[in-house]
């Protein structure tokens, strides 16, 4: 298992360098978030060991048994799923990021329950740049507002915007998605805000995704294969 992992952990940190060379960005302009959700431990340790350290979760429970498990290993923690108001305090007082804000008071628990021996959680504001209705985030037009009011929460520190564009072959409609995404950072950043973070682009479309300004590209099926829900 460890060897097919390295394979492919390598195989898509060259995308990545290909992916940041073609739209002429430097080396590592984007980086890369091992999206873990479903697979044990012993996965994350053996990408660990191949020098990841930006590991992505979905579930409260599963982030929570993980950070147990691999206490040890110095991991950047992200949670990236939708979260429910009621399951915020494992991820405000484990978590280093937090991709999925998506409201007002998702922020407003997050900040109230990271404890204040830590430094500030960071956020990004989740997008539905889609409008599809299956699909978490905020609408396009609320997007500033949600921004400027976890902004000025004490307990975070945010830094950008995150998506999941709708599952489509037109590359100009997947481009058009990130690009609107990049519109809004630029936006905000336009009006002060200083952030620094593009949460976009998975396994099948991380190109596309750097090519719009990503800097954070979240991968999971091609690092650890496909994933067995029925777990």
């Amino acid at each position: 298992m460890t060897d097919s992992l390295s394979s492919r952990l390598q195989q898509v940190r060259l995308r990545l360098d290909a992916a940041c060379a073609a739209a002429g960005r430097e080396p590592g302009a984007a980086a890369l978030l091992a999206v873990s959700k479903t697979f044990p431990a012993d996965d994350l340790r053996a990408a660990y060991d191949c020098g990841q350290r930006a590991f992505g979760e979905n579930y409260v429970q599963e982030l929570q048994q993980k950070c147990e498990a691999l206490a040890g290993l110095d991991i950047e923690w992200h949670f990236i799923g939708p979260l429910q108001s009621n399951k915020t305090r494992v991820v405000a007082e484990r978590a280093h990021w937090a991709h999925s804000i998506d409201r007002l008071k998702i922020a407003e628990r997050l900040s109230a329950q990271r404890p204040d021996v830590l430094p500030p959680l960071n956020v990004c504001v989740q997008v539905n740049v889609s409008g599809e209705d299956s699909k978490s985030g905020c609408a396009p037009e609320e997007a500033a507002a949600l921004a400027r009011a976890a902004a000025a929460l004490p307990g975070l520190r945010l830094r950008g915007l995150m998506c999941i564009p709708e599952p489509t072959q037109d590359a100009a409609r997947l481009a058009a998605q990130f690009a609107r995404l990049r519109g809004l950072l630029q936006q905000l950043n336009a009006e002060g805000l200083a952030l620094d973070t593009l949460s976009m682009g998975m396994s099948a479309d991380l190109e596309a995704a750097v090519a719009e300004g990503a800097t954070l590209v979240r991968v999971g099926s091609a690092i650890f294969g496909q994933r067995d829900y029925q777990h």
